[in-house]
């Protein structure tokens, strides 16, 4: 073959012509000091063949010499284990394209069969038991479609297991009959873990363990481990945490590099970081958070203007400055993407020297902030904004039961306090102001109840009670939504690529389900085809004082998509903006900290690049559901616990979610929810309506409702499952009687989303 005069850095040597025909040579070069033919011209070389090719015949075509051989037979490996390629029995590389294979992402059930996700969307691939045999849940693989099961559903057939993502899991060890294994915690993972003797490090059957997979599954072998950590006994204090963090792969250890470059940061602001920055130091802001509440990441002021309406300051503690991009903090930063808030443990997303320390607005100690400063109208709408860096010092700590009890004169603040009541009254006018411009914009407001969990001096669960939101909680909400709009205005006026928090209306699969099931009550919902939010709540206003109130609202609240991280901007469906993004939590959410960097960008005449962005995005969504995958673990576990004590005893509740299996109940008063197996609801035969929220006897025709009040008994409280079971007592039909007690709907979020989860009290932003 002919060759051209051509060197690369390395080797000195004539390349292939073959090699220089690859459209993407000059960036391999300036990667690798040997490039090798970038995956993209493999896959056209493969793809103008037309037919399988022989690797050692690929090879030589390529004039892989034998110092390359190893570092291409590892791209091609690279490539195989995404999907990209993929070897057949007689060693030839093909196409999964060609070969009609399906990539995707495997999904356990605890049943023992499972579901293959298609990376390319589309349906669901139904996996047996003996195809999940070879896997665990999250694997990657390709599939092909082997026919159809008795459902309907497409089964699939692995083809080639691209990835096993499983390095370490998490579950109980037992010793019977002298074999030693592991169920996992995840339930997903249904096959047992083979850990023999000498893996097994001296733990003791029906320990909590981490066991680190040393053979993965196969089509004839099970999955083989060793015991590399005892985490002990499966009720010990603190133990459903440690269980969440290893079950969800939370990162919840600092890496020595990141504790290394928070331990040499200052512990105050410097002199020489005043540079650049406006001092308002004289401005009374004060923070307002719950009683437990640690890391204060934003500050307040507020002054009247006479008729021209209100001057707003929002300082928010200025992380980008401390939390460089691509530094040790950063990296870990993105990885966590969040902080998780557990009962009694928090797993901040960067050390305490900052969350606590530096990026807290701590009272009486200077800061670096960035602030937004506002001038809103008497009708509440933003006339002008203004961002900038700033050195700041809090005057007070406060918190929202001491302000809303100074506000509504159930108490009265000390003489020091006092001089801060002008701006806290100032805050609360504006705030009535906001929320009437709120009104008119139509956001959607479901009702909710968070609950907190009250431990006693063991550890035990003494109490749950509902989190009571005053005014108070509600001033700082809207302060802070109205800072994120400014935010997500000036980025997009600005064209400097972000990250903005988007939630979509519903799909319209989900709209016309809606519909059928509101027309069966007489309802209707406006706005046509593309309703828009304050048809919502237009709607909720005019039935909140029907008797199934509850069980409408939950329906209309399932039909709205889930909010997530995108560099599209598409609004926000349920605050009702056109534009929204998050600013004001960069001490716990990434994607603030990239808002912070944006708008410091445009501050100094720069562009940040859009490179990454959505990667970022999905990333940060992963870990958002991640962490409320994790903290939803804990509380069913402790409320589990809790319910030990309480087989037997009768409670009201609410029907909070059905399925084709049963009805689940939400208890007054105590929150917590359990099952009414579909064989505890009568003597008959019950169908699954999914349409209609709603179980129907096939004899008797008796219907059991999403928003039907019932009495239960406990039954079960089994914390190996974390599940409780009811038995049906009383039943009554929401939609034809008045209740006999209140509702209490432990359904919804607010304005589609709770939007700054895991603060004390439930903040939202």
């Amino acid at each position: 073959m002919s060759t051209k005069k051509s060197r690369n850095r390395a080797g000195k040597h004539k390349i292939p012509a073959i090699r220089l025909a690859d459209p993407f040579y000059e960036r391999e070069i300036e990667r690798y000091e040997s490039p090798l033919p970038s995956r993209e011209y493999i896959l056209q070389l493969l793809t103008e063949a037309g037919c399988p090719v022989d690797v050692d015949a690929f090879a030589a075509q390529l004039h892989i010499t034998e110092d390359e051989r190893d570092l291409f037979q590892r791209r091609l490996g690279a490539m195989q284990r995404d999907g990209q390629l993929m070897l057949n029995r007689k060693r030839q590389l093909c196409l999964p394209d060609k070969l009609d294979l399906i990539k995707g992402r495997v999904e356990g059930h605890p049943d023992g069969f499972g579901f293959v996700v298609p990376e390319e969307g589309g349906d669901d691939l139904f996996l047996s038991p003996k195809e999940m045999h070879r896997v665990l849940h999250g694997d990657k693989v390709l599939v092909r479609v082997a026919g159809f099961d008795k459902r309907g559903r497409r089964e699939a057939k692995i083809v080639e297991v691209l990835e096993h993502v499983n390095k370490f899991v998490v579950g109980r060890y037992y010793l019977e009959g002298g074999v030693g294994f592991l169920i996992a915690e995840n339930r997903r993972i249904n096959q047992d873990i083979l850990v023999p003797a000498e893996n097994a490090a001296g733990a003791k059957s029906g320990q909590v363990v981490t066991v680190e997979i040393v053979t993965q599954p196969g089509a004839h072998n099970e999955a083989v481990g060793r015991v590399s950590e005892i985490l002990g006994s499966f009720t010990g204090p603190g133990m459903e945490i440690e269980i969440a963090l290893r079950k969800h792969d939370l990162p919840y250890v600092f890496p020595p590099e990141v504790e290394k470059q928070a331990e040499g940061l200052p512990n105050k602001v410097l002199k020489k970081d005043l540079a650049g920055r406006e001092d308002i130091r004289h401005l009374p802001l004060v923070t307002i958070d719950g009683e437990t509440a640690r890391d204060f990441d934003d500050a307040v002021y507020c002054e009247p203007l006479g008729r021209s309406g209100y001057r707003l300051v929002v300082a928010i503690a200025d992380v980008s400055h401390y939390v460089q991009p691509r530094d040790a903090l950063d990296t870990e930063g993105y990885a966590r993407g969040n902080s998780v808030y557990f009962p009694r443990r928090v797993i901040p997303m960067l050390p305490e020297a900052l969350s606590n320390g530096l990026c807290s607005l701590n009272p009486e100690v200077d800061r670096l902030a960035m602030v937004c400063d506002m001038r809103i109208t008497s009708a509440g709408s933003i006339k002008e904004y203004r961002f900038y860096p700033a050195v700041i010092h809090s005057h007070a700590r406060l918190t929202y039961n001491q302000v809303w009890d100074w506000l509504s004169g159930a108490a009265k603040p000390d003489k020091k306090q006092a001089a801060l009541m002008p701006h806290l009254e100032a805050l609360d006018k504006l705030f009535r102001v906001l929320l009437k411009a709120r009104a008119k914009r139509g956001a959607i407001d479901f009702g909710s109840t968070e609950t907190q969990i009250i431990f006693d001096d063991n550890g035990k669960i003494k109490e749950i009670v509902p989190v009571v939101r005053n005014d108070a909680h509600r001033i700082i909400e809207e302060c802070m939504l109205a800072a994120n709009v400014c935010a997500s205005d000036y980025l997009h006026e600005n064209k400097q690529p972000s990250l903005f928090r988007v939630h979509e209306g519903p799909t319209p699969e989900k709209l016309t389900a809606l519909r059928g099931f509101l027309a069966e009550f007489g309802l209707d919902l406006g706005g046509g085809d593309k309703p828009h939010a304050k048809d919502y709540a237009a709607l909720l206003e005019k039935i909140k004082d029907r008797p199934d109130h509850g069980l409408l609202q939950t329906v209309m609240l399932r039909s709205l998509r889930q909010a997530i991280y995108s560099p599209d901007n598409k609004g926000h469906f349920g605050l009702a903006y056109e534009a929204y993004t998050h600013f004001t939590s960069p001490i716990r959410r990434y994607p603030d900290l990239l808002v912070h960097r944006g708008i410091k960008a445009v501050l100094a005449g720069e562009k940040l690049p859009a490179k990454g962005l959505a990667e970022i995005g999905t990333h940060c969504s992963m870990t958002e559901r991640r962490a409320d995958d994790a903290t939803r673990d804990v509380d069913a576990w402790l409320k589990t616990y809790f319910m030990q004590d309480r087989i037997g005893d009768e409670y009201d509740g609410t029907v909070s979610a059905v399925t084709s299996f049963g009805i689940f109940v939400a208890i007054d008063d105590i929150f917590i929810e359990g099952l009414v197996h579909v064989s505890e609801l009568g003597q008959d035969y019950f169908h699954y309506d999914q349409a209609k929220h709603m179980m129907l006897g096939e004899r008797t025709g008796k219907k059991y409702r999403l928003g039907d009040r019932v009495r239960i008994k406990v039954m079960r409280a089994d914390i190996e499952t974390s599940k409780i079971d009811f038995s049906l007592i009383e039943w009554v039909d929401m939609t034809q009687e008045e209740p006999a007690a209140k509702q209490k709907s432990t359904q919804g979020k607010s304005a589609g989303e709770k939007a700054a989860k895991g603060k004390a009290g439930g903040r939202k932003k």
